[in-house]
Parts: structure tokens; C-alpha cells; sequence
């Protein structure tokens, strides 16, 4: 029987998670990686960027960090040495082809009018499509002469994340934009490939404006604190408030106790889950409630955010299951406190010859240097990919909905395709290997997929779950709350008990991590 070719776009830790379990079936996947290492944003990224979870949630369930790993949050150096552990581990790297990017694919074989009238995936709900399957021309442009070549594959597995592609810029008026500027305007990610040491020479002695209020803003803002101080302080532009913390504590509870396990997903009416447990909600309401004010007040009181104006419109609870909470450099406030970092609260701001002039304001903040961190446009980037307009017009759908991907991994009307890594959660490298197990498996035979009406029911009822729960805070890419109910989906479909702890109350009240997972294939070779 002819070997199928499969191929994975990213290296990064939804990358190499789907080539180790393809690899585990017997595949030999090809993987695509543009840079010249593994790691994905990881491996460029800010000097000074950190875990913002714990190392044992992050980390693969099979694979633990070093025993003398001493740090609460390990820098971006010590996670790009454990994923090129996890590579060399297992073997992965004789996979992955550097220095090759995918530019397009294109689906050729069965025609947009034939896809429309199946009622199963691919035509038979099965990975490669049986007899009616096509193919993906993959364009891969090798970064060293700019080649192309175009690879015919059975599979594609698309793991380009969020946080890389296409840079995110604001649009401004004529005349009112960086063109105006006398000084220099980059975006964070031309910072964060200079390096350690020629990023503290360039922002030594400048008047810095960060645009932005989340962590790689954070963090480019404590830097530049920590290089000039407060004779050249970094000023912040503000445009929306978040909960930013040093830690996931609160009055020296850890907080995953009260969101991240079983019990407390029973505070939410979950999609598909019967009367009794809409009940069961209803009834359980009040205790988000008084989790969010148990929250909100540690933070208040530990953090200046009043005195500062920077007490954010939505709640905690919106903000932790939206994936809006980012953890503080160290000392943050204290850098405010003494003047090296300056906030400024603004909806809208203009460029002027000597510096930014914010709403309201008539005189500018004098800056030499303007870095936005603003993040990327990571809907384009994917949709940029294919070269036809359907699925270009498909793949993400609207703003105004959540990701349409059954399991956040299968387009119902894309066949022989998957994304991994593009839904979020406190702790990605987690979700991204449960999703490669569960595709890797799919692939393999282990199971088909329901008809396309019932993969898209599935995904409007998630649809409907996030916006009535979080309201016009809903963020399409977010699956924290339900995140254990989320794994037990995926558990079920690989024929594994969702249920991973000894004794009631570990199950119910503890939270779950990487290594509850640990040997899930094993179940699977059991049950054989």
C-alpha cells in the first residue's frame, strides 16, 4: 500500500507535538520551517520574555523539564533548549526541512461545486478522502536563493500559530501617520530579532513610545526602563486596559483551583450538556461571582492600577477565559512608581514631527523611537496561504464568530487539512499535544468524522456558549473555560478515559496537567 505524505507547516510546539505522534503511527512526515531552528516564536522573541505559566503545566505530558531547572518562569532561552530536547529525543529533527517557507497550497482534485454536495469530510469522513480524494500542491520557497518547489502531499497540518506572519499596524489619516514622524517606527518583532545585547545599544539614550498593553509590550517597555531609567523614560499608549499580574495567585491561593478543573467548569452551561446541568449552572452562578471580586480585590489592593486609571471595564473572569490575562515583568509598577515607565490611557493618537500627540492632548510626547507592539494579523496569515478564494474566504470565517474548526483542529469543508495551535489557553503547548494525539490518530484510521452538518452544529453551539458567557469581551480564540470538558471530547473520539485522576476529589478539585495524559497511547494499544 502507497505510504501517504503528510506534511506539517511550523516548527514550533504544535509542530514538532504533531510530528512526533505521526511519526509514533508510522508516518514520515514532512515539516516546513522557514527559520534556521526549532522553536516557533519562542526562538525570536524578546530578551527578556518568560513563561507566564507554570513548567509543569508547560510542558509535554511525556517529556519533563530539567530536574535542575530552577526558575519560577523559565526564560525563552531555557524553552527553546527544552523544545530542542524534545526534538533530538525523539528523533524529530531528520523531519523538519529549514530554511523552506510555504507560501501557498492548493487543493486539486475534487472541484468547490463537488465539495459543497458532501455530506462527510473529504467525501467519506475519513483523513485522506478514499476514492474521492485530492491532493495539496504546496509551494515551498527555500529562504536561501528564493526556489520554489512545489510538493504534491495527501495531508496538510498547518501549526503557524498566532504570534508570527504578518505584522499587525494601525492605519492612520494622511499626513497623521509614521510618515510625519522625524524619529524611527518599528514593530516589536524587528526588535526582538536584534538580539540581547545590540537591543540594549539601540535603545540606549532614546525617548521610547510603546503602543500597546499586553506581554510583548510589557515587557519591551521594562527593558527599555531598565536600559535609560527615568531620564529617558518609555511612554505606553494605552488604547484598551487589561488585567496584567505578577502571578496567578490571589490572597495566596493559586488560582487554578477556582477555574482549571472540574468543578468549576460546572459553574458554565456547556455546549450539548442537557437540562440538569444547565441547572447545575444556574445554580452555581453565584460562585463566579464571587470568585471575580475575590480576585479583583487582591489585585487591587497589591497593584496601583487606581491610582494609574488602569482598572480594566471587563472583569477578571471575562479576561482569564478570553486569554487576556498576561503576568507583569518583575517590578513593573515599581518602574512606573519611580518615572521610568510612563502610562498614557488614549483610544486614538497621530503622529507629529517631534513625537505622538494622543486624543485630547494639544502638546506631543517628544519621541525618538516608536515601537508598536500591536500584535499580527493572524487571520490574513492563514488565509493568505491558500490559493483558492473559498477557502480563503472559509478558513477563519467572520470576526463576529468563533474559529470554525470541529475539535479547533478540522475545517468541516476543507478537506485533508488541520490546524493545530491557533485556539488558545493558559497553557498552549498543552492543548497543541492533546490536538496532535487526537489528529495523529485520526489520520492513522483510529475513527471517522461526524457528517459535515453535524461538525458545523458543533462548532456554533461553542459559538454560542462563548458569547453568552462573555459577551461583547468574547475573543473567537479562547477555549479556557472549558477546557477540560474540551480534552474529554478529544479523549472520547481516540476510544481513552476522559477521567485521569485517582479518587474523587483529586478528580473533581485538583487541576489537570500534561502528565495526567502521559499514557493515553498505551490505552489506545490496550483497547486494540
Amino acid at each position: 500500500m502507497e505510504e501517504k505524505k503528510v506534511c506539517i507547516v511550523g516548527a514550533g510546539v504544535s509542530g514538532l507535538a504533531a510530528c512526533k505522534y505521526l511519526a509514533q503511527k508510522g508516518f514520515h512526515p514532512v515539516l516546513f520551517e522557514s527559520d534556521r531552528v526549532v522553536g516557533g516564536v519562542w526562538a525570536r522573541t524578546l530578551p527578556s520574555t518568560r513563561l507566564q505559566s507554570s513548567p509543569l503545566d508547560y510542558q509535554y505530558s511525556d517529556f519533563p523539564w530539567p530536574e535542575n531547572l530552577t526558575k519560577i518562569f523559565p526564560d525563552h532561552k531555557q524553552v527553546v533548549e527544552y523544545l530542542e530536547s524534545y526534538a533530538r529525543r525523539f528523533d524529530l529533527l531528520k523531519y523538519v526541512r529549514f530554511g523552506e517557507k510555504v507560501v501557498s497550497l492548493d487543493y486539486v482534485g475534487a472541484g468547490e461545486d463537488e465539495m459543497e454536495a458532501w455530506d462527510m469530510w473529504a467525501g467519506n469522513g475519513e483523513a485522506f478522502g478514499g476514492s474521492r480524494r485530492g491532493t495539496w500542491h504546496v509551494t515551498v520557497r527555500k529562504e536561501e536563493d528564493g526556489s520554489c518547489q512545489v510538493h504534491i502531499m495527501d495531508f496538510v497540518i498547518l501549526c503557524v500559530g498566532r504570534y508570527s506572519g504578518l505584522l499587525n499596524i494601525p492605519s492612520f489619516p494622511a499626513n497623521k501617520g509614521p510618515e510625519a514622524f522625524n524619529g524611527e517606527v518599528i514593530h516589536v518583532m524587528d526588535y526582538c530579532k536584534m538580539g540581547s545585547s545590540a537591543a540594549d545599544h539601540f535603545l540606549k539614550g532614546k525617548r521610547v513610545t510603546v503602543v500597546g498593553f499586553r506581554k510583548f509590550a510589557l515587557d519591551v517597555a521594562a527593558e527599555c526602563a531598565n536600559v535609560n531609567g527615568a531620564e529617558y523614560p518609555c511612554t505606553m499608549i494605552i488604547r484598551g486596559k487589561h488585567w496584567n499580574i505578577p502571578k496567578f495567585v490571589a490572597w495566596g491561593i493559586p488560582l487554578h483551583y477556582f477555574c482549571l478543573n472540574r468543578f468549576s467548569e460546572l459553574f458554565f452551561d456547556r455546549p450539548g450538556g442537557g437540562l440538569l446541568l444547565s441547572i447545575l449552572a444556574t445554580l452555581l452562578s453565584p460562585l463566579v461571582w464571587l470568585f471575580t471580586k475575590f480576585t479583583e480585590s487582591y489585585f487591587k489592593n497589591i497593584l496601583p492600577i487606581k491610582k494609574y486609571g488602569m482598572v480594566p471595564e471587563h472583569s477578571f473572569f471575562q479576561a482569564m477565559f478570553s486569554c487576556l490575562v498576561c503576568v507583569l515583568p518583575e517590578n513593573f509598577y515599581k518602574k512606573v512608581e519611580e518615572g521610568s515607565i510612563v502610562l498614557k490611557h488614549s483610544k486614538s493618537f497621530e503622529f507629529c514631527k517631534n513625537g505622538i500627540i494622543v486624543e485630547g492632548d494639544t502638546s506631543p510626547i517628544k519621541t525618538d523611537l516608536m515601537i508598536f507592539a500591536t500584535g499580527f494579523k493572524s487571520d490574513q496569515k492563514i488565509k493568505d496561504l491558500f490559493v483558492s478564494p473559498h477557502f480563503q474566504k472559509i478558513v477563519i470565517g467572520s470576526l463576529d464568530f468563533t474559529i470554525p474548526l470541529y475539535r479547533e483542529c478540522i475545517h468541516p469543508r476543507i478537506p485533508q487539512l488541520a490546524i493545530i495551535g491557533y485556539s488558545e489557553h493558559a497553557s498552549n503547548i498543552y492543548l497543541s499535544e492533546m490536538r496532535a494525539r487526537w489528529l495523529a490518530h485520526f489520520i492513522d484510521g483510529g475513527f471517522l468524522l461526524p457528517s459535515i452538518n453535524d461538525m458545523e452544529k458543533s462548532v456554533k453551539e461553542w459559538d454560542e456558549y462563548m458569547k453568552r458567557y462573555l459577551g461583547k469581551f468574547f475573543r473567537r480564540s479562547c477555549i479556557t473555560s472549558l477546557h477540560l470538558w474540551y480534552n474529554d471530547q478529544l479523549c472520547k473520539d481516540m476510544g481513552c478515559n476522559p477521567k485521569r485522576k485517582k479518587g474523587f476529589l483529586a478528580e473533581w478539585f485538583t487541576s489537570y496537567k500534561p502528565t495526567d495524559y502521559a499514557n493515553l497511547e498505551e490505552e489506545q494499544k490496550s483497547m486494540l
